[in-house]
Order: structure tokens, then sequence, then C-alpha cells
């Protein structure tokens, strides 16, 4: 019987390519029908390899987990960009590959995010999600973040709404 090896780990810029393949696949699994279709290749088309690889080279803070050396996730996170939220730290995404959703990935790849938040001082964390993107608003809310403020996307003129989820 073999033994897989999962490693939760800081993005490299030889990731950018991997990455750039997890969040098309993971964008295209949870936005198609949510984001306007226009707007969703839009953004896909900007996200590639380069542009990963220009983040991670800009310091960027990415973490992957890979499975047998293969990235099948990512999250980026560093300061809360909401003013009005107390929270020093956000998690901008935390994608999985949609075959790799739903057996505790997530979860390792969410605790991870928030230990890298921790060492670098940041208390407290939020995380938005799209009002109705059902799976990540489970998520969020079995991981005990908490419903506690909203906003608004546009996405080619269709204005969508958000949920802040909060950890203190």
């Amino acid at each position: 019987m073999k033994t897989l090896s999962i490693d939760i780990r800081k993005a490299d810029p030889h990731d950018a390519d991997a990455i750039a393949g997890v969040h098309h696949d993971a964008w295209i699994g949870t936005y198609a029908g949510l984001i306007p279709h226009g707007a969703l290749n839009s953004m896909l088309s900007r996200r590639g390899a380069q542009w990963w690889e220009k983040a991670i080279r800009r310091a960027a803070s990415v973490l992957v987990v890979e499975i047998d050396g293969h990235v099948v996730g990512y999250a980026t996170l560093g300061r809360n960009r909401a003013r009005d939220l107390p929270q020093d730290g956000e998690i901008y995404e935390l994608y999985l590959l949609p075959e790799y959703q739903g057996i505790g990935l997530g979860t390792r790849l969410f605790k991870a995010a928030r230990d890298r938040l921790k060492a670098h001082g940041l208390s407290g964390l939020v995380v938005w999600a799209l009002e109705d993107n059902d799976g990540a608003r489970a998520f969020y809310e079995g991981a005990g973040g908490r419903d506690i403020a909203e906003g608004v996307e546009i996405f080619d003129q269709k204005a969508l709404k958000k949920v802040a989820y909060v950890w203190n």
C-alpha cells in the first residue's frame, strides 16, 4: 500500500503554473452560474502563471497544499483590507481543485493560513464569501466563523452580495 504525503508550505515562484491551474479549475467549479460568464472569463484570463509568479515574488503570502508533490490548493492571506472591521488578518482566497474538496484539506489549509497570520502578529481574522456560495459559507460557518458584515461586489454590472466571517 502506498502512503500519500500531504504538505502545506509557502509557495515558490516555480509553483505559479500549478497555482494558476488550481485557480482556474476551482473558480470554474465554484463560480460558473454565480458570476456572469464574461466577468468570470476575464478574471480567469488575467490570473495565469505569470500573474502568480509576480505575486509570489512580490512577497505576497501564498500557501499551497500539495499531495505527493502536486499542488492541489492554495490560500492567499495578509492584512485585513476592510477598515470597518477590527480584525488584523484576512484570508483573501482559499481554493482547492474540485476533486480534492470535502476530504479535510481545506480545513488543514485554513488552519495553516490562520497560524501564518498569527505568526506575523496579526490577531483576528476576516474572510469574505459571496452570499450565494453555499459551499464556502457552510465551510466558514463550520469552522466557527461569525457572519458579521455584508458588502457588494460588482461583476459586469451585476451586484452580488458578499458576507464577512470573522474569528477573534
